[in-house]
């Protein structure tokens, strides 16, 4: 049985600005690397002030890795023909914890539904395409109750195992918050409980 990935696919930093034409109308493309949902409203608000002519900021997003949530808005262009072209292209490129927006500034001449589809398409899949796309591990954090006496033992799981110390807190009784790789996990806390005075949360 193969493993599943515990990897994705995410932006470092918000991409240039790339600009597409299209019989006249200028599209603007974007994409931000965002983790919840709250940093959308603000961005869409930037790019509408940088664009006060634009007609419509066209955008979609998509947060989490197993089960990602995802919003696509036409932002008054016809149904289906903005936001769900610019999400085709969040899915094509398989990154997630992102937000593309395409801002239009309409030149004059009717594009149709099919030429709207198209042009979105294009600004979303340029504007990744300038992204510096990474791959990021999935993390599992978990906490460790034990007694000072156990640290040397818990010290050399962690110095072997390679895992990252979130925090830690040691007095009589100890108590870390470790982050481990999602595909570790069971072996990882199998081993710490080879421990038997130790608890896991």
């Amino acid at each position: 049985m193969e493993k599943a990935s515990d990897t994705y696919k995410t932006l470092s930093k918000p991409s240039e600005e790339i600009l597409f034409k299209e019989k006249k109308s200028k599209f603007f493309g974007y994409a931000f690397p965002i983790q919840s949902e709250k940093e959308v409203k603000p961005i869409l608000e930037e790019i509408k002030k940088k664009h006060h002519t634009a007609g419509h900021v066209c955008y979609a997003w998509q947060l989490g890795v197993e089960k990602p949530n995802y919003r696509a808005n036409d932002d008054g262009e016809p149904n289906n023909s903005a936001g769900m072209p610019i999400y085709g292209q969040i899915q094509s490129f398989e990154v997630t914890n992102v937000l593309v927006a395409v801002a239009r500034i309409f030149g004059g001449t009717k594009l149709g539904v099919g030429g709207l589809i198209s042009a979105y398409k294009t600004g979303a899949q340029l504007a990744l395409e300038t992204s510096d796309i990474i791959e990021k591990i999935i993390q599992i954090q978990f906490e460790l109750f034990f007694e000072y006496a156990d640290m040397d033992k818990v010290m050399r799981i962690i110095k072997q195992e390679q895992l990252s110390i979130i925090s830690q807190k040691m007095e009589m009784n100890c108590h870390f918050t470790l982050s481990v790789r999602k595909n570790d996990a069971k072996k990882v806390i199998q081993i710490f409980k080879e421990i038997h005075t130790l608890k896991i949360k």
